[in-house]
């Protein structure tokens, strides 16, 4: 309790009642709840059941698993389960048809019926593979006079870095970088023809350039071309970059087609790029491929499960790199012409 001690006085009786009344109030708000405001006898005493209400979820949630989560983690397992049932349907019916088809080695011409269509076709899966990126590293590493093989639709053809310019090599030497010329060959006239726009649309003004339908085990540097096409004539011995993206698995003969570049890749410094897939580092995708193998040449004129690297030895050219990607189906060389032995 508060006493206030004032003198007698009609001031100072106003005085007591205004700090009485002040006290007063202050004492008040002390004893109210600083949360609801409230007087302590207005709250509500806590009971146990609303004690365990306070207890966090995390706590009870390891316990059992919602009717909710339940449903959800069922419909889920049986659509994954569904859906292998269907791969595997699918899978063995697509063994059945490619085990009865009879395909010849040479699958080329499939590429006259589906020229068209072919960008849009391989569009997606080249996306998810992340091709392009390959593609580009490839393709930049070209230089000189170069002679693109198998070029079919010219997938490629974004990447070219025209023009020769001189520049610096990975160890600080000078060295001419860039194409001074391009000279797209491909079995297939409907690609060819195809190609021939496209590079048009990307590079107008740019006029070393020739397009040639021609198998790549005949083509030779020397060319001529007729007045209709006015194209540039090559005409020297060799060229100085040879590519070759997704051939080798169209080709009859893919070993005497490297066998055949190698003979018109300049000796010293010429080099021979490839891009290719095939058979993986794994037994059971090389299995997957082989039993799809037939059914896959038969439709998209490509047979998948060829050994590159057992092709590439056999070629009998000189191996300055080989990187594979995708469990290894997916093979990337730089070659050159074997050197003779000093």
């Amino acid at each position: 309790m508060i006493t206030i001690d004032i003198h007698s006085s009609p001031t100072g009786d106003r005085t007591t009642r205004e700090l009485s009344r002040f006290y007063s109030t202050r004492i008040k708000r002390v004893q109210r709840d600083p949360v609801s405001g409230k007087k302590p006898s207005q709250l509500k005493r806590p009971t146990r059941t609303d004690a365990f209400r306070d207890v966090p979820a995390a706590t009870t949630a390891g316990r059992r698993m919602s009717p909710r989560m339940m449903t959800v983690f069922a419909v889920g397992m049986l659509g994954i389960s569904t859906y292998c049932g269907y791969l595997y349907s699918s899978y063995s019916q697509a063994v059945t048809q490619s085990k009865t088809l009879e395909v010849p080695e040479d699958v080329s011409d499939r590429y006259n019926s589906t020229a068209t269509g072919y960008d849009a076709e391989v569009e997606l899966g080249e996306k998810f593979m992340r091709l392009g990126k390959r593609r580009k590293e490839l393709v930049q590493m070209a230089r000189g006079d170069v002679l693109e093989v198998s070029c079919g639709t010219g997938r490629n053809m974004e990447y070219y870095q025209l023009g020769e310019k001189r520049g610096l090599d990975e160890r600080g030497r000078a060295v001419l970088q860039g194409c001074r010329s391009v000279t797209f060959v491909d079995l297939s006239p409907q690609m060819v023809e195809i190609a021939r726009q496209k590079f048009r649309r990307l590079y107008p003004d740019f006029a070393k350039v020739a397009f040639r339908t021609e198998d790549a085990k005949k083509v030779v540097p020397v060319t001529k071309t007729s007045d209709r096409t006015s194209e540039w004539i090559y005409s020297r011995p060799h060229f100085d970059t040879v590519i070759q993206t997704m051939g080798l698995c169209s080709t009859r003969d893919p070993v005497g087609l490297l066998r055949h570049l190698g003979s018109i890749t300049e000796p010293q410094r010429g080099q021979i790029l490839l891009l290719e897939h095939g058979r993986s580092h794994y037994d059971w995708l090389n299995k997957i491929l082989d039993n799809l193998a037939p059914a896959h040449a038969h439709r998209h004129g490509c047979w998948w499960n060829r050994d590159i690297g057992q092709i590439i030895e056999q070629s009998g050219l000189e191996v300055v790199e080989i990187r594979r990607y995708h469990l290894g189906t997916t093979w990337r060389a730089v070659l050159r012409p074997k050197q003779p032995e000093r």
